[in-house]
């Protein structure tokens, strides 16, 4: 279809479709930014555009509204760009083919947009628009949210005088976000010392597990590939000699493969205790890695690590913490703390292990993340912290919650979940730089986001629009 005229909210739908014709993958978003730039001058609105392309646009009070508190309404302009197998989609020129099929809106092959193309495309309907009563706005949408969070770290308070934010980077109509993760990443790093090989190479590999991103899945406590791959390590580090080991492809996923390679003098004394291990360990993972498979076959090996270094690897790898460390005490279900060892490599002669540490606490990560550096030090392994984010934490009262739950129930007859989420929001570091506005976060119905099957629900689009309407309209 060439547009979404038919679409309702049609002042809403139409802002989509023209941001899903300008190509804004993250770390290049210079034409979307400037496009945003130009909408506000056409309009004599106040903007503000900073050099790392972050946009800030105002306008003011409609009449009744000029002196109640300025709200911050909140989203990103970079998408995730992925494309199906057999697409000649390019997302540095090509708009966005969008498909209508009945209350789902999608793309042909390629990832939507919708994450977090709709809350712009809501800030600028409220912007272009002249009958919606709402107090001063300040639309501030950032850049580079996807691969880092590059634009919200970069921003300051210069420009905003917002008291109270909403965020629309929630993919689950009628539930409120309160708070998210923090986090930070850990390189952990051996000096990789070799040998030749004296004896027969084996290998074994794990493979067939789901994986998941580590922040919204870890509470499913599915399989981690590398740990289950140090178990059958540790269970006869006494009898082999380690030569190799990898797993994992990003830091935010859990991972689903994972291989080591071994030496060892008589494989034929050891096979009977990695069958019946990897029988237990099948055993234990029979309900959430039905497709697990642990495979132990003839390899080659012409150099081993060092015997030390060899056992020093096995017994890091088994004593480090992995997955749901604490869980929230002001949120049931919640998982407030969780680790994920996500890739283990080695290159230029260093063995890297590369851990994904998230928490609502800052003090609960600090915790976990030291622990992990005092567990290097006596290995003899190198630490070192990076991308780290902070945590939005919990506030007990909150007026502007309260405000929106209200005008929820008015709408929807029902209150909204109150929830959290174990990732990380821009949020977070928006509360370092206005640590005393009242932040929320929701959105419409976003399903398999950052994925060429990415579909959001038209109605969910319509019923959120007409919620954030009446909730602007309440914070008079």
């Amino acid at each position: 279809m060439n547009n979404l005229s038919n679409l309702e909210p049609k002042e809403v739908f139409k802002w989509f479709y023209e941001i899903n014709q300008i190509p804004r993958s993250s770390g290049k978003e210079k034409e979307i930014s400037d496009f945003l730039v130009k909408f506000a001058k056409d309009r004599n609105l106040e903007v503000y555009q900073d050099e790392i392309l972050n946009v800030i646009i105002k306008k003011p009070g409609t009449p009744g509204y000029e002196n109640s508190e300025t709200i911050i309404l909140q989203g990103h302009m970079d998408m995730v760009c992925v494309k199906a197998d057999g697409s000649d989609h390019n997302f540095d020129i090509d708009p966005i083919e969008m498909i209508v099929d009945g209350d789902i809106l999608r793309a042909n092959k390629t990832t939507l947009g919708g994450d977090d193309g709709i809350a712009v495309a809501y800030g600028l309907a409220l912007l272009d628009s002249n009958d919606i009563p709402h107090p001063p706005l300040e639309v501030l949408i950032t850049t580079n949210e996807e691969t880092g969070m590059d634009g919200a770290m970069a921003l300051t308070a210069e420009h905003l005088t917002g008291t109270r934010l909403l965020n629309l980077d929630t993919e689950e109509e009628g539930v409120f976000l309160v708070s998210c993760s923090g986090g930070s990443n850990i390189d952990m790093t051996f000096n990789i010392e070799k040998q030749p090989a004296k004896d027969s190479a084996y290998e074994i590999v794990v493979s067939g597990l789901k994986g998941g991103h580590s922040g919204a899945e870890i509470h499913l406590q599915r399989g981690n590939a590398i740990k289950i791959a140090t178990r059958f390590l540790s269970k006869v580090r006494s009898n082999i000699t380690l030569a190799a080991i990898e797993g994992g492809i990003k830091h935010n996923a859990v991972p689903s493969y994972a291989k080591a390679i071994f030496t060892t003098k008589d494989f034929s004394s050891i096979e009977s205790c990695l069958n019946s291990l990897i029988d237990d360990i099948k055993e234990e993972y029979r309900v959430e890695e039905p497709n697990l498979t642990i495979a132990i076959n003839p390899s080659s090996a012409s150099e081993t690590y060092t015997d030390k270094l060899s056992k020093d690897i096995i017994d890091f790898l088994m004593v480090l913490p992995d997955g749901v460390q604490y869980m929230s005490k002001d949120i049931d279900g919640l998982v407030q703390t969780s680790l994920n060892n996500a890739i283990i490599s080695e290159s230029d002669g260093k063995l890297v292990l590369v851990t994904s540490v998230r928490s609502a606490s800052s003090s609960s990560l600090r915790e976990i993340l030291d622990t992990l550096a005092i567990i290097c030090e006596r290995f003899g392994a190198d630490s070192k912290e990076y991308a780290a984010y902070p945590a939005w934490q919990y506030e007990a009262d909150s007026k502007l919650r309260d405000i929106a739950v209200k005008a929820f129930n008015d709408i929807y007859g029902k209150d909204p979940e109150i929830s959290s989420i174990h990732a990380g929001l821009e949020c977070g570091l928006l509360k370092g730089i206005l640590p005393n506005t009242d932040m929320l976060s929701f959105g419409p119905d976003i399903k398999d986001a950052h994925t060429p099957l990415e579909h959001m629900s038209i109605s969910s689009v319509e019923r959120v629009w007409d919620f954030t309407k009446k909730l602007l309209a309440d914070l008079k």
